[in-house]
């Protein structure tokens, strides 16, 4: 009779567990097909707003450079969406709108000298 019992316990225990890992997978599922649809659409908007070589230049920055390329893409479809862009976007107009990501982005680098005081060889007198 315990034997029966414990096998009923195991056999609810295994399907609230396999429940779980099935909820799980499922949500998993669904994020990943959620990103695949962004994805999709921000390529079919990048398609349309810009020209062949210019989607080339854009890709092989996207391999060097991900942060920035996803910079300049979240850009050309902000500004495809609010209608600013007049037709596609050349290879040269691409130039010209990196430059401008890069100003913004810019990093720039300073240097700084930390001297130590402990051996400092202009107190000494030396005569």
């Amino acid at each position: 009779m315990a034997d029966d019992e414990l096998e009923a316990i195991r056999r609810q225990r295994m399907a609230e567990l396999q429940a779980k890992h099935g909820d799980t997978s499922k949500n998993q599922q669904q994020g990943e097909e959620a990103k695949q649809r962004e994805t999709d659409m921000r390529n079919s908007i990048l398609a349309q707003v810009l020209d062949q070589s210019a989607r080339a230049r854009l890709n092989n920055l996207a391999l060097v450079k991900p942060e920035k390329a996803n910079a300049v893409e979240n850009y050309l479809i902000q500004m495809a969406r609010y209608g600013s862009l007049g037709g596609k976007i050349s290879d040269s107009g691409l130039i010209e709108i990196l430059e401008k990501v890069s100003q913004q982005t810019e990093k720039k680098t300073t240097v700084k000298f930390n001297r130590r005081k402990v051996m400092d060889s202009d107190d000494d007198d030396d005569y």
